[in-house]
């Protein structure tokens, strides 16, 4: 897909991007608006010029290669990439279960390559970890497994039956507490690993691949229930995932790792439609789907009459409740043939687009085109197939 930039962006809006033979060529004309999301208080994770080298024979390695982030305290933060992007390389940095080669991990304030041994132990149960194999021991029950770290940690029975009664309710499995493993179901294995991972009351949460063994529906229900403890709680949550549904459905930010570096971060809703590096745009048609029809496009030039233009207008937020098609015929006195339109939705905000065949006066195209931009809309203008 050929792209040419007739008018330059507004603010940081990205070039569209072409893909392989075959697909219509179009134009970006006007960027999308950039979208406000929404704002944490102070950082709670730091990550700073992050190295992460193994030994590969005589060679070394780099699963992480120089990552800069800052996670918001109270936030639900989405790491995504490929398998092989060095995802779980950073999850397992962040808690210090990997020493980093290079940089700086600070977690509250604190930096984890500062501390002794004693006191890394000690601040390590202030990070929970999920699991995506849920890691419970099949001799103890429910109750027991949730009690596990407590136990370990000394904690008086007492204290751990306040603590884990209470964590058994909020994840729904008060009623199965005395029954083993292998008499749960995989999306209830997955609860009693949460709650477990919520037993020495952390800071923060690290989730790793929490629902990619899980069936859709088990699926929607646990990031349900991970979003309920993030606004109970208040607790800090690290998603990594290479799934780009569950980052849509439950994340504030994202970061996009490719080959061991970040290719992007930002609020979700931005990166979702408005992506800058190829891997997101890849990752992003999972969930927004906005391959044009190669075939509509051909016959709907091949009848257009001289002078007609063929484009997609784009919709996101605020703008998205705009009566476009309206305008174009009532403003700009302009003859439009509706061919595709859809609509998505991201952490409840709308996004979608139409193609649309429009023939007029040219002079009435270009101004309905500088109209819809400065409205915050993005047009594309489709000019041939290849």
């Amino acid at each position: 897909m050929t792209v040419l930039n007739l008018v330059p962006p507004i603010g940081d809006a990205p070039p569209l991007r072409g893909g392989s033979g075959g697909s219509p060529a179009v134009t970006a004309i006007a960027p999308i608006a950039a979208q406000a999301g929404p704002q944490g208080t102070r950082p709670m994770v730091a990550v700073r010029g992050l190295v992460k080298r193994f030994a590969d024979g005589a060679r070394q390695v780099e699963a992480v290669a120089g990552i800069d982030l800052e996670i918001r305290a109270g936030e639900i933060f989405g790491i995504i990439g490929r398998s092989g992007a060095g995802k779980s390389t950073l999850i397992r940095c962040i808690n210090f279960l990997e020493q980093p080669s290079e940089g700086s991990i600070t977690v509250d304030g604190v930096d984890l390559g500062s501390l002794t041994a004693d006191q890394l132990r000690t601040e390590r149960r202030r990070i929970g970890m999920i699991f995506q194999h849920f890691n419970l021991l099949s001799s103890r029950t429910v109750y027991d497994n949730v009690a596990l770290p407590l136990e370990l940690a000394g904690v008086p029975k007492a204290e751990i039956r306040a603590r884990v009664e209470p964590l058994l309710e909020l994840v729904g499995l008060a009623a199965l507490r005395n029954r083993y493993p292998a008499q749960i179901s995989g999306g209830q294995k997955q609860r009693v690993g949460i709650a477990r991972a919520l037993a020495n009351q952390p800071k923060v949460l690290l989730s790793d691949e929490a629902t990619s063994a899980l069936d859709p529906e088990t699926t929607r229900s646990i990031l349900a229930l991970l979003q309920e403890i993030n606004r109970k709680l208040g607790l800090t949550i690290i998603l990594i995932t290479h799934q780009m549904q569950v980052v849509a459905e439950v994340c504030d930010r994202v970061a996009v790792l490719d080959a061991g570096r970040v290719a992007e971060s930002g609020e979700v809703f931005d990166v979702f439609t408005h992506p800058r590096a190829e891997i997101t745009r890849t990752l992003v048609q999972d969930v927004i789907h906005q391959e044009l029809p190669v075939e509509t496009v051909r016959a709907a030039l091949a009848k257009a009459a001289d002078g007609a233009r063929l484009w997609r207008i784009t919709f996101s937020g605020d703008n998205a409740g705009e009566p476009v098609l309206t305008e174009l015929v009532r403003r700009f006195h302009l003859s439009v043939n509706l061919l595709q339109g859809h609509v998505d939705e991201i952490r409840g905000r709308p996004f979608g687009s139409v193609l649309v065949l429009v023939s007029g006066p040219a002079q009435e195209q270009d101004a309905a085109v500088a109209h819809l931009g400065q409205r915050g809309l993005l047009i594309e203008e489709i000019s041939h197939v290849d």
